[in-house]
């Protein structure tokens, strides 16, 4: 009965209103990568998905939106959730998912699991949901390229040790490639794939 209730509450309470905001608020991230962005709408996603990731999901999906979880995340109330609030269908195939979510701790599936979209139509691709223990902090990034003026510097912390290789490597397929959002709490950054990304010293 609680799984149930977990799976209808928590949605946003003015739909249209707040998802407009949010969506505004991922277009400004993803337009500036590095920038932090905020959700500032009440939503109360089942746990362990967190806040941002929640209100990114109910914004971003609806029924023609095939979605991926980690097994954590799909043996929780988020299943039920994604279903009442977006219509939304699950899938087991990363390959699949036009979005997948990692959630803190959880380990992070290599990014060339994901559908890259193809040459003629690249946007068929997944953006990947990854939450971080925070977005600052862990070790020191420098971001380049189209909406950033010179450089930006990002720390998430709990990213993997091969995510830099595998961001070139997603990079050296442009225009494919996987679409990357890194959320802590209320507050995410967007990672698009024609971002440059190096490590500095801490």
């Amino acid at each position: 009965m609680l799984e149930h209730t977990e799976s209808l509450d928590g949605g946003f309470p003015d739909a249209v209103t707040h998802a407009q905001q949010v969506f505004r608020s991922v277009m400004d991230s993803m337009a500036r990568p590095g920038t932090i962005g905020l959700v500032d709408v009440p939503v109360a996603p089942p746990a362990p998905l967190g806040i941002a990731a929640g209100a990114l999901l109910l914004t971003l999906c609806d029924h023609d939106t095939p979605i991926w979880v980690t097994p954590g995340l799909s043996k929780s109330a988020l299943p039920g959730w994604i279903g009442f609030h977006t219509g939304a269908s699950m899938t087991g195939d990363k390959s699949e998912a036009k979005f997948a979510f990692v959630e803190v701790g959880a380990p992070v599936p290599s990014l060339t699991q994901f559908a890259s979209g193809t040459q003629e139509y690249p946007d068929r691709s997944t953006t990947l949901v990854i939450e971080v223990p925070a977005l600052e902090g862990g070790q020191p990034l420098q971001l380049a390229g189209p909406g950033i003026r010179d450089t930006a510097n990002i720390a998430p912390k709990g990213l993997p040790e091969t995510f830099l290789r595998q961001w070139s490597d997603n990079r050296g397929i442009f225009p494919r490639g996987v679409d990357v959002v890194l959320t802590s709490g209320r507050r995410f950054v967007a990672l698009p794939r024609t971002t440059k990304i190096r490590e500095m010293e801490a």
